[in-house]
This record gives structure tokens, sequence and C-alpha cells, in this order.
């Protein structure tokens, strides 16, 4: 009889199988090592979280203590986030100052972390530049045959990120080749396109949210991102609370849980309460079961199905735009005021076939999700992460028909 047979090999099985759920503990690996070492010469002190590798949600923190709601999850001194602030007392710095018209913060940090980068061993953020993501998977990212498998208002916005990075690289051209003077390789190879994509994306989903007094020699953007080494490994979860700020009195970005985490496992954070559309566009991510989730109708899929006959089609479009529920969420549609029961029963059957449309819309691009996933394997990362977003609008879709169906029912 083999080993794994017996009582020891089945409890070893559901050790190894609730260590894998629960989290890989990956503190030993050297990056790990060297970025709490040099977090800990910046005055971070911390012996409660661990990086880890977790199911479900990749590369994160667990917890070695149980955490009760009002416990502080992390306090990041001020001398480790990387802010405008950094970005001016660098070599940059004085170039920043000097150049009209003025740079957005954005593009300062963009700026900065690329030299950073391109800098290698002498550069002192390289602890943290070691940890960062080497590639990203916001729809900026994606390639145009992933993209058009996306829901009809995603893949504009994502269109429009795509356009606005490239409109950002090609507007701060002159402004990189002003910084030769720093470095003995071409600006031009150093700032490239694929290297500002990165650094936008690493902008984008990675800072905390902390507001910083204008200074004149940037532009009139708000200046409010803060880069958090360590803390940003922290994952989002829509069932967890927290409370997070700057704390003038310890100088420190800190987060407080208003939930409960048992010993070993992952401590959540909530980056707000964001509908996996808004997660993917913004962080490159879709959670499951998001109780925010939401399945966008556009404006040419409620013309389609209101009745030719109805002399006020336009007019309740116009409503919807005016009303801010243009492209709104499924559960927010406005279909008209119901007067009677003859409007209520047309709106339900309206919303009953832009429902059955979604669903079939739906089921074949999962169909051609699959078929891409065969053919094109390099794709597979991004094809997966769009078949979950799908597959989340198909199960609220088909739960929305049940719902009228039986709504239908009993208006009849």
């Amino acid at each position: 009889m083999k080993k794994s047979r017996g009582r020891t090999g089945r409890k070893r099985r559901r050790k190894h199988l609730k260590s894998f759920m629960d989290g890989v503990n990956c503190s030993h690996k050297l990056e790990y090592i060297k970025l709490k070492k040099w977090l800990k010469e910046r005055g971070f002190e911390d012996s409660n979280l661990r990086p880890a590798e977790f199911w479900g949600t990749g590369r994160g923190l667990m917890t070695t203590k149980a955490l009760q709601a009002g416990d502080v999850i992390i306090s990041l001194p001020e001398k480790c986030l990387l802010t405008t602030s950094t970005v001016l007392s660098s070599c940059l710095g004085g170039h920043i100052e000097q150049w009209k018209p003025p740079v957005s913060p954005l593009l300062a940090l963009c700026t900065f972390l690329i030299a950073e980068k391109h800098s290698g061993q002498k550069s002192p953020w390289k602890p943290y530049l070691d940890v960062l993501p080497r590639t990203y998977t916001c729809p900026a990212c994606l390639q145009p045959d992933v993209i058009n498998l996306l829901p009809q208002p995603l893949k504009h916005k994502a269109q429009e990120q795509k356009m606005m990075i490239q409109e950002l690289f090609t507007s701060s051209k002159a402004f990189f080749s002003s910084l030769q003077p720093l470095f003995a390789e071409s600006t031009g190879k150093i700032f490239n396109f694929g290297a500002l994509q990165w650094a936008w994306c690493t902008v984008n989903t990675r800072t905390i949210y902390m507001k910083h007094p204008h200074r004149d020699c940037f532009s009139l953007e708000p200046d409010v991102y803060a880069l958090a080494p360590y803390l940003d490994l922290l994952n989002h979860s829509p069932n967890v609370q927290v409370k997070a700020g700057f704390n003038e009195q310890t100088r420190s970005y800190e987060i407080w849980t208003n939930s409960q985490c048992k010993k070993y496992q992952e401590v959540l954070i909530c980056y707000g309460p964001h509908d996996n559309q808004r997660l993917l566009l913004e962080y490159g991510f879709v959670a499951m079961d998001n109780p925010h989730s939401s399945v966008y109708v556009s404006a040419d899929i409620l013309l389609k199905y209101f009745s030719p006959l109805d002399k006020q089609r336009k007019a309740k479009v116009s409503i919807l735009k005016d009303h801010d529920f243009l492209d709104a969420c499924w559960r927010r549609v406005l279909l008209g005021d119901v007067s009677s029961a003859r409007n209520e029963q047309q709106a339900l059957a309206t919303a009953a076939k832009i429902c059955q449309f979604l669903m079939e819309e739906t089921q074949q691009v999962l169909l051609q999700i699959s078929q891409l996933k065969r053919d094109r394997e390099n794709l597979k990362p991004h094809l997966d992460l769009v078949e979950m977003l799908r597959s989340e609008d198909l199960k609220i879709l088909q739960k929305s028909a049940e719902i009228l169906c039986n709504l239908n029912l009993g208006t009849t």
C-alpha cells in the first residue's frame, strides 16, 4: 500500500492544501529580505506581516498574529514614501523646476521611476524597484485582439487609456530630451514608450491617495500620489473595511482594520466600492463574487430595444444622459416612468429582451475567448482576466433574467 493512501497521507494532503490556501511564506526570498532591510533603515519596523503567495490573489501579505477591529495593519514612515518631494530632491529636481510649461505630478513620478530603474545598482530605490511588477494587466497593456473582447463601454475606456498614454509620451519627448545632461545613454532609448507605459501603470495601480501642497514647478493637476513600498503588497477585497490616512503625529501613512483577520491568513484591504470593470480599468484585476459588480448597458443597446413606435425614444435617452445614467450599470438602468400596468409590462419586457441579448453576446464572447486561448498561448494570462470578467457578467445577467421572468409572471 502506498503511504499517501493511509490516514497519515490524507492528513498530510489536507495540511498541504490548507497551507496553500492560507498562503506560502515568501519572506525568505532575497528580494524581500533586501526590501525589509531597506525599509528598516528608513524607520519601518514590522514583525507581523510576511510576503506570501496566495491562491486566488497571488502575491500579498499574511499576518503572523490575529488582527482585531481597530488594530493597525501597517504604519509606513514618511521616509519610505515615494512622492513628488522625493523627485524634486533628486537630480531631476532642478530640471523639473526650470522646465516650461510645468510638468504634471504624474509625469514627474513616471520620469523618476524610469530614471531610477535605468540607474540599476546605483539607485537608492533599487530594493523597491526589484519587487515591482515587470508587466501589468491594465487595459492599456492589452493587445487589440483582447481589448475587442471587453464589454463595449469598457472597450472604449481601454482605448482612451491607451491613447492617453500615447499622447503623454508624445507631448513629453521634449522634456525627456532636456534631461540628456544627466545620462550617458540617449534619453530616446531610456525614456521610450514601453518604459513610460510601465511607469504610468505603476503609478496608476500602486499609489495611495495622499494630498500634497501645490508647487509652481508642477502643472495644476492634483498632486495626490504616493508610492508606498511593502504597503502596496496588500490586496483588495470588497468584503473588508479599513480606515487609512497620513498620521501627522507619527509622520506615517497608516491603515487600520475594521475587520478581523486570523493568524497566517492574508491581510486584505478595500480599494473602494468598485465594480469589476472599474477594478480592471484602474488596477488590472477582477474580484470574484464582487457585490459591487455591474453589467453596463450602452445607449446604442437601449435605443435598439426601445419600440420604434415610441415617439419618446430620443427623449428617454436624453433623460438617461442628463441624469448620468447613460452607460449606467444594469441594476440602475432607467427605462422610463411607470404610470400604469401596461407601461410596467412593456418596461419589463424591454428589460428582459436587453438582458437576453447581453447574455447571448457574453456567451458568444466566452466561446471566442476559449478558441483564442487554444490558438494564442501568449495571450492566455490576459484572456484569463477577460474571461473572468465576462463570466462574472454572465452570472449577473442570468440572475437578472430570472428576476425579470418572475416579475413578468407577476404582472400577467
